[in-house]
């Protein structure tokens, strides 16, 4: 049995409802942890806010954050031309990483491909003008101490072959397997070597983000843009589809991770920021279920903290 998840709450109420959003996770085989936080009030509600959990391309925000605080200072010119070769690029489904042929590409277009779409050559390509130390030192810089950004977005998949080689269902069970033991297969998915980030790390990244109190000003307000043009609204937004809301996030998926962070705004002036990073037992490439799991979560909690 799965210990019971550690929950935070503002007050009885705001309990309840992290309460129930757990119980809903659990009642679908998904363990991980959630945060959604009033960014002008500080209220919230929550469970295991405090678990270091692989990212996936969650990663990618705090990497847009680091690029685009380059930018500018004049250190990165988002003009400059990047080449993208299929034959050494990274593994994906979406964007440059499934073209069949070279592409240059500005590094302010990385960027959005990167966010929007969730491009890893895009990311990766980045990461070879912004090396991995480079990014996970500014963050350090900043104060984020639990977020780290230890690898390239290909990474990831480089490890899952190496212990799977092509079986997909092979690599989503030990993955599976590994995060009942403590010991794993898969060196992207241990926490000693993953990018990691908890739930509250990344809660506070969006509210430093959205109060403009990290980086450069424009850097904050160029990522509040491009993580509001995310295509993907299976998650975190598929509960708040409203002309009153605006919904800006970022997925994560990889084998058994399904996460999204992301920020959701009314006309009314409330702001909430929320991270949800879940594992799931389920040997499943495709878990809709839990997506809309996410989604209720970040209903529930958007309506419970609205003012």
């Amino acid at each position: 049995m799965s210990p019971r998840p550690n929950h935070v709450a503002s007050d009885g109420a705001l309990l309840d409802v992290a309460e129930a959003i757990a119980a809903d996770w659990a009642a679908l085989g998904v363990h991980g942890s959630f945060l959604a936080r009033g960014i002008d009030t500080g209220e919230q509600l929550g469970f295991d806010v405090d678990e270091p959990v692989p990212l996936a391309s969650v990663v990618k925000v705090p990497l847009a954050l680091v690029a685009l605080d380059r930018i500018a200072s004049g250190e990165l010119d988002p003009a400059r031309p990047v080449t993208v070769e299929p034959d050494t690029s990274s593994v994906g489904a979406t964007g440059l990483a499934a073209f069949r042929h070279p592409a240059t590409v500005a590094v302010g277009d990385l960027l959005f491909l990167m966010l929007s779409v969730s491009d890893n050559a895009a990311a990766d390509a980045l990461l070879d003008l912004l090396p991995v130390e480079d990014v996970d030192a500014r963050l350090r810089t900043w104060g984020c101490s639990g977020i780290r950004v230890r690898h390239r977005l290909n990474r990831m998949y480089e490890c899952a072959a190496g212990a799977a080689g092509d079986d997909f269902s092979l690599a989503l069970e030990l993955a599976i397997r590994d995060d009942r033991s403590g010991r794993h297969s898969i060196e992207t998915l241990d926490p000693a070597h993953a990018n990691l980030g908890t739930a509250a790390a990344l809660v506070d990244l969006l509210e430093r983000v959205w109060r403009d109190e990290i980086a450069h000003p424009d850097a904050t307000s160029e990522l509040r843009r491009l993580m509001g043009l995310q295509v993907f609204t299976q998650r975190l937004a598929s509960e708040l589809r409203a002309d009153t809301l605006r919904v800006s996030g970022k997925t994560g998926t990889f084998l058994h991770l399904r996460h999204e962070i992301g920020v959701v705004e009314a006309e009314s002036g409330d702001r909430v920021a929320l991270a949800a990073l879940t594992r799931s037992d389920r040997r499943a490439k495709l878990a809709p279920d839990v997506d809309l799991a996410i989604g209720t979560g970040a209903r529930q909690a958007f309506e419970a903290l609205r003012r």
